[in-house]
C-alpha cells in the first residue's frame, strides 16, 4: 500500500541531523512515507503534494498543503520572507524552477535531504525524460548556499536506477556529526 513503504535509506541515514521536534517540510510527499517517518520521530511535519486523495490521510499527523507546486506559486514564500524549516526532504522529484525555493526553505541551521533520479536512469525505465533527470553534479550547484555534508551520484540496484543525492546544512550550523551507515563503525 502506498505510504507504508519504508523511508528512503538516504533519508534514514541523515535523519539524525533533524532535531527532535524539528519542523520538517516533505516536498512532493505523495502518500507520505517520509511524512510518517518524521512524525513518528516526534517532528512537526508539513507535507505538500498536488494529489488531494493521497495526502488526505496525513492530516492527522501533519500540516497538509495541497498545491500544484509546478503550476502555482510556491506556497512557502511570502512577499517578506520564505517560510523556513529545520529539515526539507525531497525524494524522487525534480522540477528545476523550484530548486532555489526549496533550498531557501532550509533554516540557517537546518538540513536539506534530497534524493532523485539523474541522467542514466533512462536505461532502467521511468523517469526517462531529461527534464526529470539531474545532470552530473547538478544538486551540488543548486546547494551552493549550503554546506554539503554528503553527496553521491551513480547507480543503485534493487531496483536498478541512476540517482543523485545530497545532505546539506545551513551555513550557521557549524560542524555536522557523521553517523556511519555501517553497523559497528563509530563516527569521529
Amino acid at each position: 500500500m502506498h505510504g507504508t513503504e519504508e523511508a528512503s535509506a538516504w533519508v534514514r541515514r541523515w535523519a539524525h541531523l533533524v532535531p527532535a521536534q524539528g519542523m520538517v517540510l516533505d516536498v512532493a510527499c505523495g502518500h507520505g512515507r517520509h511524512t510518517r517517518f518524521f512524525a513518528l520521530r516526534g517532528c512537526r511535519v508539513t507535507c505538500v503534494d498536488r494529489d488531494a486523495q493521497a495526502i488526505e490521510p496525513l492530516r492527522t499527523i501533519a500540516e497538509v498543503v495541497e498545491a500544484d507546486i509546478e503550476g502555482s506559486p510556491w506556497p512557502f514564500a511570502s512577499p517578506f520572507a520564505a517560510r523556513t524549516f529545520d529539515a526539507v526532504v525531497v525524494t524522487n522529484y525534480l522540477w528545476r524552477p523550484l530548486l532555489p525555493a526549496i533550498v531557501a526553505c532550509v533554516a540557517p541551521s537546518g538540513v536539506l535531504i534530497y534524493e532523485t533520479f539523474m541522467m542514466g536512469n533512462e536505461k532502467f525505465g521511468k523517469p526517462s525524460r531529461p527534464d526529470f533527470l539531474l545532470r552530473p553534479g547538478e544538486l551540488l550547484g543548486a546547494c551552493s548556499s549550503l554546506d554539503v555534508t554528503a553527496f553521491e551520484q551513480g547507480l543503485l540496484s534493487n531496483p536498478d536506477r541512476a540517482v543523485q543525492r545530497i545532505a546539506a546544512v545551513g551555513k550557521s550550523r557549524g560542524s555536522t556529526p557523521l553517523e556511519s551507515p555501517f553497523p559497528g563503525e563509530k563516527s569521529s
